[in-house]
């Protein structure tokens, strides 16, 4: 009779869920005994890495992943990086194991009290089967449940003596849309609304990226003759950088978002929230006169919108239909933004001129990494994606998703066989967040650069206090760390570039390399404003 753990692995099989991050412990060894020989573990040395790995691998592929995590206190390591992945809207099954059922009215040592509730609010769905049997089942559910718009993770809390239990009848493997069309007659209104427009606006948020709907944002911004910004801090890139009607990035705070959009009086967000705001700038929402009509494939999105009208629908599918509802506009094009200026040179460097170097150097195909807090605008300004599902970082705004979330992209780019180059930019304060991803991205042997902008500060939060007016904050420098020596440690190559003149070369042998390779960078240690 097949057991519990043979019919669960037989549906991760026909699911597509034979690779597995994690970090092993006890309660799990039964999951993982005798480990089938077509599956693969990929062994990260930390549950937040685990996370961000699968997290990454996940939005590369295009697929859900499996996390495997240990019971109450690994799926706390893993927390932080869990709600980047509910933002990023992520579709994960994480699993972690449970202590024996004979035992958990004890709490013995490692039983993770209210198991279904330790996740949560961060998961869409949690739950500790009430008999062995149900295992497969409940796999099932939480893959369905995972994949649904918006996707994200679901947690299961698996007691380790329920796999050699006998199962029932396997159950059904079953498809779920994942997609849903938004209601006709109500983008019948929006398409009226902006073919009235004066002059429309278009803000995109990572779900158009997600719906790979490049090409329709493109033509429905032509067709309005519209400029087009990425709503703001996004996690995805949106729109190709290069495209004359584009406008950048908006900013995090409510007044000088409003200030930005100054002169619409249609503003069209589609697939991002209304909006993301960080720090607390006062304003208005919007600009007097604007109207925002907004596109979601989540329901708590639109919700929580503060001002606009919202429509329920996937965001390329929406796109397409507004391309065919809506007539050209009979006005120019707006004209492009203007490059920005050379950056200066200094030494050490600006971070502008290290992205621009990084620009001028940049693999045709590449894909960017990003958690570099304090150096986010220079890059978004010197380093343009001109291609879909180029850009990643974490869209919670926590650190350590960054390098963990590479190594998971890396290993998705060989996968696939498409083999796009990828470049991590960490900071050297978020590098050490989630440093021990280093060590399986040497063990998986991949041809990962990862550049570090070194300023020896968090020089996010300077300009934080700065902004704020509160001094004297303690910790905030980051002396004595040699960057080259620990990424040497987990089995990295490591070369610190002393000048930008030497920086294409030593990526151009980083990517050709047959392992990762840190480029640690000094830069200026001057403080940029947070807006």
């Amino acid at each position: 009779m097949a057991t519990v753990r043979d019919t669960t692995y037989d549906l991760l099989r026909d699911l597509g869920l034979t690779t597995v991050f994690g970090n092993p412990g006890s309660t799990e060894e039964p999951f993982l005994r005798d480990f089938p020989a077509d599956f693969r573990y990929v062994h990260a040395l930390q549950e937040a890495s685990a996370m961000s790995m699968a997290d990454g691998y996940a939005q590369a592929t295009g697929r859900p992943a499996h996390v495997n995590l240990h019971t109450a206190p690994g799926t706390g390591n893993g927390m932080g990086n869990l709600v980047t992945a509910w933002h990023n809207k992520t579709p994960l099954i994480v699993s972690a194991g449970q202590q024996t059922r004979h035992m958990l009215l004890l709490e013995p040592r490692l039983a993770s009290r209210r198991a279904a509730e330790l996740t949560q609010p961060y998961v869409k769905w949690a739950y500790e089967p009430a008999r062995a049997q149900d295992i497969p089942a409940a796999v099932m559910r939480a893959y369905a449940t995972a994949v649904q718009p918006p996707a994200g993770p679901v947690f299961l809390s698996l007691p380790m003596d329920d796999w050699d239990q006998p199962a029932d009848p396997p159950p059904q493997v079953r498809t779920v849309a994942t997609r849903f069309a938004p209601d006709p007659d109500r983008l019948r209104d929006f398409a009226a609304i902006l073919a009235a427009s004066r002059a429309p606006a278009l803000v995109l948020g990572a779900a158009v990226d997600r719906a790979d709907a490049w090409p329709a944002a493109v033509a429905l911004a032509e067709r309005l003759a519209a400029p087009v910004w990425s709503a703001p801090a996004p996690e995805r890139s949106v729109f190709p950088e290069d495209h004359p009607q584009f406008r950048g990035v908006l900013p995090y705070a409510i007044g000088p978002l409003a200030e930005a959009l100054r002169g619409h009086d249609t503003v069209l967000v589609v697939g991002a929230p209304v909006f993301r705001y960080y720090p607390h700038v006062p304003g208005d929402y919007l600009p007097p006169e604007a109207r925002l009509l907004h596109v979601t494939d989540d329901p708590e999105e639109a919700a929580r919108a503060p001002v606009g009208e919202s429509l329920l629908g996937d965001p390329g599918l929406a796109l397409a239909d507004l391309l065919e509802l809506l007539p050209p506009a009979d006005r120019p094009a707006p004209p492009a933004r203007p490059a920005p200026e050379p950056p200066a040179t200094t030494t050490p460097p600006s971070a502008d001129a290290l992205f621009a170097a990084l620009a001028g150097h940049w693999p045709a195909d590449g894909v960017l990494v990003q958690e570099s807090p304090s150096n986010l605008a220079a890059l978004r300004r010197r380093l343009r994606m001109s291609r879909p599902h180029s850009y990643f970082t974490m869209a919670s705004g926590g650190l350590g998703f960054g390098l963990p979330a590479a190594v998971g992209i890396a290993l998705a780019e060989r996968d696939t066989g498409r083999g796009r180059p990828v470049v991590a930019v960490i900071g050297d304060g978020s590098l050490h967040y989630s440093v021990q991803a280093l060590w399986t991205a040497a063990q998986l042997r991949l041809p990962l650069a990862v550049v570090v902008p070194v300023n020896q500060q968090y020089a996010i939060l300077k300009a934080f206090a700065e902004l704020k007016h509160t001094p004297g904050v303690p910790a905030l420098d980051l002396p004595g760390l040699d960057v080259a020596a620990i990424a040497r440690g987990y089995g990295c190559a490591a070369e610190v570039v002393e000048s930008l003149d030497g920086l294409g070369a030593a990526l151009d042998t980083a990517l050709a390399a047959d392992r990762p390779t840190v480029l640690p960078v000094p830069i200026s240690t001057e403080v940029p404003g947070i807006l």
